[in-house]
């Protein structure tokens, strides 16, 4: 993995899909306010389609990667926040860390007209930090997570053409109640990974 180069992104750099309730810098960290109901999901299981996640977005570059480190502080049933990327209202995907059922999950979904979903539990990240990480190259976007230092791991790896127009920043929905706070901690760019695999 590349960890030469990287560069801080100022919160004033993206523009949000949906405007959360509010948002506050605070010593450099960016406070985001979810508005009830906020989500991102297209068809597939539950039948509706949602489109007003608050996902702050910018350009994401062939052969770059992106990294949103936030603190894990949920309560309720699929608070979430993390990384998303954006090509059009039909073809996004969202990785990060959810309450699903009563625990932390780290997941993604990738969506191309339908969304699906992969989970994996990680009950002993809540309360710490984690970093969301998507490395753009090739045919591919590849999706790593890991929280405080601990080592990365991988969460997905998606079709994403070379010509693609994406933009991706950080995110987050409170998809079942209000007052969900999330307190973003940086946003990086750093050139892509070198390879899949350590």
């Amino acid at each position: 993995m590349s960890t030469h180069d990287t560069s801080e992104v100022p919160w004033s750099d993206g523009r949000w899909t949906t405007e959360p309730v509010s948002t506050e810098v605070v010593d450099g960290d960016l406070l985001v306010t979810a508005v009830e109901g906020s989500d991102a999901w297209r068809t597939t299981s539950y039948g509706f389609i949602h489109d007003t996640e608050h996902a702050l977005l910018r350009d994401l570059e062939q052969d770059s990667a992106v990294e949103v480190e936030f603190l894990v502080d949920f309560s309720e049933q699929f608070d979430q926040a993390g990384l998303f990327l954006r090509s059009d209202e039909t073809t996004w995907i969202k990785a990060g860390i959810e309450l699903s059922d009563g625990q932390e999950q780290l997941g993604a979904v990738v969506t191309r007209g339908e969304s699906d979903w992969s989970l994996a539990p990680v009950p002993y990240w809540g309360g710490r930090r984690a970093t969301v990480r998507a490395s753009r190259a090739g045919n591919a976007v590849t999706i790593r997570a890991r929280v405080d230092a601990e080592s990365w791991r991988l969460v997905r790896v998606a079709p994403l053409a070379p010509d693609e127009c994406v933009q991706a920043g950080p995110f987050c929905c409170a998809p079942s109640r209000s007052g969900l706070v999330v307190r973003f901690l940086a946003w990086r760019t750093t050139p892509a990974d070198t390879s899949l695999h350590p």
